[in-house]
């Protein structure tokens, strides 16, 4: 990797844009949706997408939001979500990167935790994440929690 950078980026940031159009465009189902609620700004006021750059191009991002596919009566809070890498990008550690950029901002806002939903299995041990069990999610499926404290 060259020139790698990790930016938190709300609606007006200069990587905004391009990272709405590298989501919509990118290879996961899940990259169109989040594009969608980022150019319509669905997200409270502290919550940031967090966008890695490589010579200033987009290569991945995740989200760090208040929630995520947990149903609301857990409480867990804040949640790491939609974690991409561009398949060209991937085995360079930007994922953790990014991750850990994320949960520094959460510290930042004195959260002692971040949490995130996946159905990947060792990946987020990996970062630091302690499986907290399956949950049943809002969309009737069921995915892993994970927790890291910060």
């Amino acid at each position: 990797m060259s020139d790698l950078e990790i930016s938190l980026t709300a609606s007006g940031h200069p990587l905004w844009e391009r990272t709405i159009a590298f989501a919509r465009q990118c290879s996961w189902k899940a990259g169109p949706y989040l594009a969608n609620m980022m150019r319509k700004n669905e997200f409270l006021p502290w919550e940031r997408i967090v966008a890695a750059c490589e010579d200033g191009r987009v290569i991945g991002f995740c989200t760090i939001t208040e929630k995520d596919e947990l149903p609301e009566e857990y409480g867990y809070s804040p949640f790491i979500g939609f974690v991409f890498v561009d398949e060209g990008s991937r085995g360079h550690r930007v994922s953790e990167k990014m991750i850990s950029r994320a949960a520094e901002y959460a510290k930042t806002l004195g959260f002692g935790a971040v949490y995130l939903m996946s159905g990947e299995k060792g990946l987020y041990e990996k970062y630091g994440f302690e499986k907290l069990g399956d949950y049943e999610t809002i969309w009737g499926t069921v995915d892993q929690l994970f927790q890291k404290r910060i």
